[in-house]
């Protein structure tokens, strides 16, 4: 087994300020395995939920659940559930934004393209899957919660760079700059 090391000079650091507070760390040079596990994991995860819905028997039907679950369990949001459910046009686009954002966002995963973008849509799915399976039987934590902070993990590492199209797409050359260059926004989306 090779073990990789970290010399003092070229090291992963990441330091951050918000409203005055810094945190900061030092990635282990393992690191880069685990966000990639992570990113694989969700994009599988999110890639079969997906295309499962889509190609099954009965057409995926978002209405009794946008209407009726988060009335039953005591959840903050459950007027704003109960309006969404009740009101058709909201319905007929979670009808197919659920299925095929579901599949669009494992797929950008899987491939490592867009990357940032993707998360950050399964990360707004699982905030609306936390509100709507509502569960303070255990605390304020579940899966739901706990797999948007995924999501949120794998954009802030950019974890399309390792081993994903992103690495590749924000190197493109356009016109003697790489597309980053040229483009900077675009480092919102990709990584």
């Amino acid at each position: 087994m090779t073990a990789s090391t970290i010399s003092p000079e070229t090291h992963n650091t990441f330091k951050s300020t918000i409203s005055g507070y810094t945190v900061g760390g030092r990635a282990h040079s393992l690191s880069a395995w685990f966000v990639l596990s992570l990113r694989l994991m969700m994009g599988w995860a999110f890639a079969y939920s997906g295309f499962t819905k889509i190609v099954a028997a009965e057409p995926f039907s978002s209405g009794s659940y946008l209407t009726h679950v988060a009335s039953t369990n005591g959840n903050p949001l459950a007027g704003l559930f109960a309006w969404m459910g009740s009101t058709s046009w909201v319905v007929e686009f979670a009808n197919v934004a659920v299925p095929w954002g579901e599949l669009l966002i494992g797929l950008g995963l899987l491939v490592g393209a867009v990357v940032r973008l993707a998360a950050f849509f399964g990360a707004l799915m699982m905030l609306m899957f936390y509100f709507g399976n509502w569960d303070m039987a255990h605390g304020f934590i579940n899966g739901d919660f706990a797999y948007m902070l995924v999501f949120l993990a794998v954009a802030a590492f950019g974890a399309g760079r390792i081993l994903g199209l992103d690495a590749r797409l924000e190197n493109y050359d356009v016109g003697g700059q790489t597309l980053l260059e040229r483009y900077p926004r675009l480092e919102y989306i990709l990584g």
